[in-house]
């Protein structure tokens, strides 16, 4: 679908390279350029865990189907084969600090000046600017700022970020949607926009539900007996069984009466839910804890009451319907043997779009590109030695 779109990818961690590898996954040509050391991502991963000695779990998650170009972008002899690739791009998409490839001579400007159909795509925590703007921008951190960590978990415990970089992730999504909105555009007027995405209003769009009701003056509290939404009525969450956890979501009292024999909730009417509902939740987790998880899940199925299994990512893996969706896929590398990772998220056609090409070893793809620009083996050798490429 991307088929003949060039992308310059000036991006390390998890925001930038996300964003990079849905477009790679759509078969654009997306060029990553990397110090001599390497992206960020190549060295980091679950403390000391490498698939074989050096591979890294975290680089392999979002580099597929991308080509690795190493350029020393202080060295002045780089500044000429970068700026050609630039000219033959249709998206620059990077991911330093605000500032940094403005300093280097490759901000929005410069190249848009060189390149006026260029899609330049500017991913960072905060923004380009403002009082945040030199601030650490990292998922964690971002969850706390923007509320989402205030928002999970029971009332007399602490905040609670998401086990996951949701944050991140979703700034990736939002990223590529950016471009791709940007290209649509371009096929009509010619000309490239600058596109800016940041995790902070990520964080926000996550939160697109609670957000808007506080906008409009109502501001839910955490819930003493751990409804997992200030929002919503019981049960709405994780209890205990008698042998494990499952989760239940909005069930109507009269529903509850049925599945647990207790006339308690026929005294619930409708507009009470709401003012009631840690006393339901309660209610419902005295209940639920009586019996091990395989009978409730029996008999809540039978009794149309909206539940979920609590899985560990083990049994997500082995999940029937992750499983049915195709979900997986995997490559080969000359060390570490066969890596499985995530198949992208959409399907076009029924098809989800796999692994055309392992993630790059470093610099793999440096004379490649080169050579696409016209330039000689001689001409690649005197960069090489220059140490402008490697």
């Amino acid at each position: 679908m991307l088929s003949g779109i060039r992308v310059i990818s000036f991006t390390h961690f998890l925001q930038g390279p996300s964003a990079s590898q849905l477009l790679a996954d759509l078969g654009a040509d997306v060029i990553k350029i990397e110090p001599r050391t390497g992206a960020f991502e190549r060295s980091w991963t679950a403390p000391g865990w490498f698939l074989d000695g050096d591979h890294s779990p975290f680089f392999a998650l979002g580099n597929r189907n991308v080509r690795s170009m190493v350029v020393d972008l202080k060295n002045p002899a780089a500044m000429a084969p970068l700026l050609e690739l630039i000219d033959s791009a249709d998206v620059l998409i990077e991911s330093f600090r605000p500032g940094t490839l403005d300093r280097l001579g490759l901000g929005w400007e410069t190249v848009h000046a060189r390149n006026p159909r260029l899609v330049y795509a500017s991913l960072s925590g905060y923004g380009s600017d403002g009082p945040y703007v030199d601030r650490p921008g990292q998922d964690v951190l971002v969850q706390a700022l923007s509320g989402i960590a205030m928002a999970t978990g029971r009332a007399d415990g602490p905040p609670q970020p998401a086990g996951a970089c949701i944050v991140d992730q979703h700034a990736g999504v939002l990223g590529a949607f950016g471009i791709l909105a940007a290209l649509h555009g371009r096929a009509r007027t010619g000309e490239g926009v600058k596109v800016e995405s940041n995790l902070l209003n990520a964080a926000l769009d996550l939160q697109i539900e609670p957000l808007t009701y506080a906008l409009n003056g109502f501001t839910g509290a955490r819930s003493t007996s751990g409804i997992s939404s200030p929002f919503y009525t019981a049960p709405y969450g994780v209890f205990a069984t008698a042998d494990g956890w499952i989760c239940l979501s909005l069930t109507a009292p009269a529903v509850l009466r049925s599945v647990f024999d207790d006339e308690w909730f026929v005294g619930i009417e409708p507009a009470q839910a709401y003012a009631r509902r840690d006393e339901i939740n309660e209610r419902v987790a005295g209940h639920v804890r009586t019996r091990p998880t395989a009978e409730w899940a029996e008999l809540f199925t039978a009794s149309a009451v909206w539940w979920a299994p609590v899985n560990t990512q083990d049994d997500v893996i082995d999940d029937p319907q992750v499983r049915h969706n195709d979900s997986f896929d995997s490559y080969e590398h000359p060390e570490a043997g066969t890596v499985r990772v995530l198949k992208h998220p959409v399907t076009y056609g029924g098809v989800r779009p796999g692994v055309r090409t392992a993630p790059p070893e470093l610099g793999a793809h440096t004379r490649d590109v080169l050579r696409d620009l016209g330039y000689s083996e001689a001409d690649v050798d005197d960069l090489v030695a220059a140490r402008a490429v490697a």
